[in-house]
């Protein structure tokens, strides 16, 4: 029975999926929609085949300046949920800034980066991290705070001291937490890093969209949004298998279930 809700769960998706896809060629086939306007799927393929050789010193430039920012944004959070975990007045201090920074859309924040950092990398990291470091940090300080207060109460009888109690109670406990944030936040960084070439530079997938929408090579730029998402995918497997490997026990609650 759990083989066959599993079997349902993968296939519905694809055939969902390939179903719009045909819809889609269909509609430009028969000229519904100007294939100048809305290229069809094989148009798109296409594209990405010509364009593939060309494009390899964008891909990994963006991939270098998600990457980068990224971990900064791992960091940053760990840091800042941490203190805010130890010191409520941190918190308290802090916790409104932090939604009330995700309220400013990036574009519109992001030309100032420019302006204080150059057309360099730095800004383009910037923005990955202000894009990350949120999704991260709001998981691991939900986690940390909802490790249950006998165990904490009962390391600190026995004279635990806060980073022993961190150490042996509360990360353990906040690590599914913590991978969630870090999921949501990896299928951002690309994202946050195309974002980021937007405002200028040499290289990169999000230069290279600009200069493809100036010529008006439409199947040219769906092909980058393809594979900006393949990449973000990859990056979402990518830390799923690291969480497998951390937490083997995960896998085997799933599976019971």
């Amino acid at each position: 029975m759990k083989r066959s809700e599993n079997i349902e769960s993968k296939v519905i998706p694809v055939i969902f999926f390939i179903s719009i896809l045909l819809i889609w060629q269909i509609v430009v086939d028969k000229e519904i929609v100007q294939r100048y306007i809305l290229p069809s799927p094989t148009d798109v393929i296409s594209a990405l085949i010509d364009i593939i050789p060309s494009i390899k010193i964008h891909i990994i430039t963006t991939l270098y300046e998600a990457f980068l920012g990224f971990i900064v944004a791992i960091v940053f959070s760990l840091v800042l949920a941490i203190l805010m975990d130890n010191f409520k007045i941190i918190k308290k201090a802090l916790y409104p800034l932090i939604i009330v920074s995700q309220t400013v859309p990036i574009v519109a924040i992001a030309p100032l980066f420019v302006i204080w950092f150059g057309f360099g990398i730095m800004p383009k990291v910037v923005v990955v991290v202000l894009v990350c470091f949120f999704p991260i940090v709001i998981s691991l300080l939900d986690g940390l705070e909802s490790v249950d207060e006998d165990i904490i109460n009962l390391l600190k009888t026995m004279g635990a001291s806060k980073m022993q109690i961190f150490k042996i109670a509360k990360f353990p406990a906040s690590m599914t937490s913590f991978f969630s944030g870090i999921k949501v936040a990896a299928t951002y960084s690309i994202m946050g890093a195309v974002i980021g070439e937007w405002l200028g530079g040499s290289y990169g997938l999000g230069v290279y969209m600009l200069r493809v929408k100036h010529s008006y090579n439409l199947d040219k730029m769906f092909a980058v949004i393809l594979i900006i998402v393949v990449l973000s995918i990859i990056l979402f497997k990518v830390i799923d298998i690291v969480q497998g490997a951390l937490m083997p026990w995960q896998k085997q609650n799933n599976r019971r279930k």
